[in-house]
């Protein structure tokens, strides 16, 4: 089987960064990508809040990504992931083109905007339909414009739209938002914004952009017309999880949890970018994303090598594990670290906070410990207090 050190998920901003980070650490990466680079942002037509580049197209910005990835002879392949597993604690990508072991993994495979489905909605993506508020909003200035949806992100957006627009209608097929009441209650009292109660959008017409909405009634049938710059579509967002559902700890929809190091709840797996449970999704906070993951897989890439050299290799080893937010076991570790130079008795030192899954893996339960093993095998362990106990123990 195929064997790499770190392996990336996705090309958009936040795999991108990743790859451009992990190769600068001195990683090997392979980045599998399905489809064009850039992710999301490739359907974005104008982007003006990437820090500086005052304005580029999504494409544009796309492109830009992947060379500065491509600078730093970061590997691209192009297949279908189609599920990642932990097989007797190996972590390995299954992809339509072969397996391949990974000794961490980036899952950085974006979100995707649910769609009307309605005629003309593909037509005019980038060309007044949009997805995205903050990317979008700023470039319809003093026109009227649409928003569709009637959860909080809907009424939210909608009245952040209106620091833009001059008049913004609420489409909701309902007769009642089922945003929350206070979100509810702003956006109903806003001046620019004029609810529209059950009612869909059948068509979006336009001769290159949006110019129009026919809308149709949900209780009556009838079929009316509204015009408008441009609508934008909040009915809901879904990550691509596909690959790695049920395999680590998401929120409800398949929002992966990670922590603040994009930490997953499997060990070497990693998530970054908009798959991710977050407040935010954008380029600049995909890319920081990325940016963290990376440097966080390649610490635990090193700290795996760096452990499994020093205790799981050895024919026979000594290791000593103690916490370092605990003080006094911190003055044991230097206390049984002298021993070891005096003596000439080599021991391992380990910071089993720091290395809690090695600790966890290893089943030693409470520290400080003591332990022998013999080609990753514990032969004996014991719980001390002091040097001298080591030094009974090592006879």
């Amino acid at each position: 089987m195929e064997k790499r050190e770190l392996v990336i998920i996705g090309a958009g901003p936040a795999g991108l960064t990743s790859a451009i980070y992990g190769r600068r650490a001195g990683l090997d990466v392979l980045l599998i990508e399905k489809g064009v680079a850039g992710g999301q942002i490739n359907i974005t037509a104008e982007i003006e809040n990437w820090p500086g580049v005052a304005h580029a197209s999504g494409q544009e910005l796309g492109v830009m990504f992947r060379e500065h990835a491509e600078k730093f002879n970061t590997e691209f392949r192009d297949a279908d992931v189609q599920k990642i597993e932990v097989r007797d604690g190996s972590k390995i990508v299954v992809t339509d083109k072969g397996e391949i072991e990974a000794e961490a993994i980036i899952l950085a495979t974006g979100a995707y905007f649910r769609r009307l489905g309605c005629e003309g909605e593909a037509e005019h993506i980038g060309g007044g339909v949009s997805y995205c508020a903050v990317c979008d909003g700023a470039f319809f200035e003093d026109q009227e414009i649409a928003v569709v949806g009637g959860g909080n992100t809907a009424v939210e957006e909608a009245c952040y739209l209106t620091n833009f627009a001059s008049k913004v209608s609420i489409i909701h097929r309902r007769d009642a938002f089922r945003a929350d009441r206070a979100a509810t209650e702003r956006t109903l009292s806003n001046p620019k914004i004029v609810p529209i109660w059950n009612s869909v959008v059948e068509k979006i017409e336009g001769d290159g952009m949006v110019e129009n909405l026919v809308l149709k009634n949900v209780k009556t049938g009838e079929i009316s017309n509204l015009p408008v710059a441009g609508v934008f579509i909040f009915v809901g967002q879904a990550p691509h999880d596909e690959c790695i559902r049920g395999l680590v700890d998401a929120k409800k929809g398949g929002w992966i949890l990670t922590n603040e190091d994009m930490e997953t709840s499997v060990e070497g797996i990693f998530a970054a970018g908009d798959v991710r449970d977050k407040h935010l999704r954008q380029v600049v906070t995909a890319a920081g994303d990325g940016a963290v993951a990376a440097m966080s897989a390649s610490a635990y890439i090193n700290e795996q090598v760096h452990l499994r050299s020093t205790l799981l290799d050895p024919e026979r080893v000594v290791a000593f594990f103690y916490s370092s937010i605990v003080e006094s076991q911190v003055q044991l570790s230097n206390a049984v670290e002298e021993m070891s130079k005096e003596t000439g008795q080599k021991v391992a030192i380990i910071d089993g906070y720091r290395n809690a899954r090695m600790v966890e893996k290893l089943k030693l339960g409470e520290m400080p410990v003591v332990v022998e093993l013999k080609k990753g095998e514990i032969v004996s362990k014991k719980t001390i207090s002091s040097a001298s106990e080591l030094s009974e123990f090592l006879k």
